[in-house]
């Protein structure tokens, strides 16, 4: 199919390349033929005038015979001044003037052609007139001969036709080679498309060498393009990989605690005259929190991925932290706010965010707790350090995936569900900010960036 829509392409360009040679040899050829009769007619002209000098001669020499001879015309016709016929060839002998619309007045010697003349019908003649001057008055001389055809001559008429066959035949021959290896690029990248489609190879289109035209910059193109789409087809891929992964981490998650109620509640049922039922309703409570806690997290972490809207609204930092360290907290809060930090954004995230770094630092500080908001350039900063273990280099994006575990020291298990980390940066990001882990001496540092709110 790619081919013959090749070659339709090729005939049409060439048929039309054809067919517009074939005008201009038509319109040439006509200007040729018009000059060509135009020459002939004068040269053919100049021969009848020159048979009818001769008998203007004889008319001057008075030695004119009733019945002249020709050589190569039709006739000549001889007239007085009263206008009789006093002379013609043999074929016009009896017959009337033929003509009076030459010689026009005022005119000594005159050309014209004529056509269906009462002794020429069906055809045209060129016809001569001049005048003889004598005594009586003027005698008028009429020579006939055959006009010069509009093809002149069947030799030229010929010759025009085969050199405009040749032409277009060249014209032809030339378009199609010329659009044939135009088009190659484009049936090489048909070609290739056609192969990437059915999935054979790598997505890249064979770019024209050694040329710098409309083609290759079309392959240029449409490799940018298969770039993009080979990218978006890869994150597409790690998109759901990651998702596969977080549903297998969400299950699981989700399974511990519900097998954790299923066989407290089982091992109750089991002995129920030996079971501490307050113990085992409080053991379901804590893995209903988790499982609460989880679900939570879980359809907050939907809403922040489906850009779920949110207030936009002053919120001051300071007050924000101060809000929240308020809180009893196992480990020693210190704060170093600086006044008058205030970003634009939805409060309630924000708390979120900051409860989230907050807990996550609880769980793994030694001891202290260090919060300091300050402004830097256009951007309000938080950062929230621990003084626990910290996090390794290699690990520090590792903690922002969902349901991570890492080693022992930082755990989920050891109260977090595994999404308050992921949560914080999606709230970041929903403000147009960035959530890090940088150096830090000790423990693990994580920093908020916002831009700040100018006025």
């Amino acid at each position: 199919m790619i081919r013959r829509l090749g070659r339709s392409l090729r005939l049409r360009l060439a048929l039309l390349a054809s067919l517009a040679m074939l005008l201009l040899n038509v319109v040439v050829s006509a200007f040729v033929l018009f000059a060509i009769r135009n020459e002939a007619g004068d040269i053919r002209a100049y021969d009848v005038a020159s048979q009818a000098l001769r008998v203007l001669l004889m008319v001057k020499r008075n030695q004119l015979p009733p019945t002249v001879t020709t050589d190569g015309l039709d006739g000549i016709q001889v007239l007085d001044s009263a206008g009789r016929v006093v002379s013609s060839t043999p074929n016009l002998a009896g017959l009337p003037r033929l003509t009076t619309v030459i010689p026009h007045r005022n005119t000594a010697n005159d050309v014209a052609e004529l056509c269906d003349l009462p002794a020429f019908p069906g055809r045209c003649e060129l016809v001569v007139s001049m005048h003889a001057y004598q005594p009586d008055g003027a005698w008028v001389i009429y020579a006939f001969a055959p006009a010069v055809p509009w093809y002149v001559s069947l030799k030229v008429l010929l010759f025009e036709i085969c050199v405009a066959a040749l032409l277009v035949a060249l014209t032809w021959f030339g378009v199609s080679r010329v659009v044939a290896r135009t088009l190659a690029p484009v049936h090489n990248l048909t070609k290739r498309l056609a192969e990437i489609t059915a999935g054979g190879g790598g997505m890249r289109l064979p770019v024209p060498q050694n040329v710098d035209d409309e083609i290759r910059r079309l392959a240029e193109t449409g490799n940018q393009m298969l770039e993009r789409l080979e990218a978006a087809m890869r994150k597409q891929a790690e998109a759901v990989e990651q998702q596969r992964r977080f549903a297998g981490d969400a299950s699981h998650d989700l399974r511990s605690p519900i097998t954790a109620m299923r066989t407290q509640v089982e091992d109750a049922l089991l002995n129920p005259e030996d079971a501490d039922w307050r113990a085992t309703g409080a053991a379901l409570l804590a893995s209903l929190d988790r499982l609460q806690a989880i679900v939570t997290d879980l359809l907050t972490l939907t809403k922040l991925d489906a850009g779920a809207p949110s207030s936009r609204e002053p919120v001051d930092l300071c007050e924000l932290v101060g809000a929240e360290t308020g809180r009893p907290r196992s480990k020693n809060v210190v704060t170093t706010l600086q006044p008058g930090v205030a970003v634009t954004g939805d409060r309630l995230q924000l708390a979120r965010l900051l409860t989230n770094l907050l807990d996550n630092a609880e769980r793994h500080a030694e001891s202290q707790i260090l919060i300091t908001v300050r402004r830097q350039d256009r951007q309000a900063v938080l950062e929230v350090l621990d003084d626990g273990a910290g996090i390794e280099p290699g690990h520090r994006e590792t903690v922002f995936q969902r349901f991570t575990r890492l080693d022992a020291a930082r755990n989920r298990d050891a109260g977090g569900t595994g999404l308050g980390l992921p949560i914080a940066r999606e709230i970041a990001h929903a403000h147009g900010g960035t959530l890090t882990i940088e150096d830090s001496e000790r423990g693990a540092r994580f920093v908020l960036r916002i831009p700040v709110r100018e006025d």
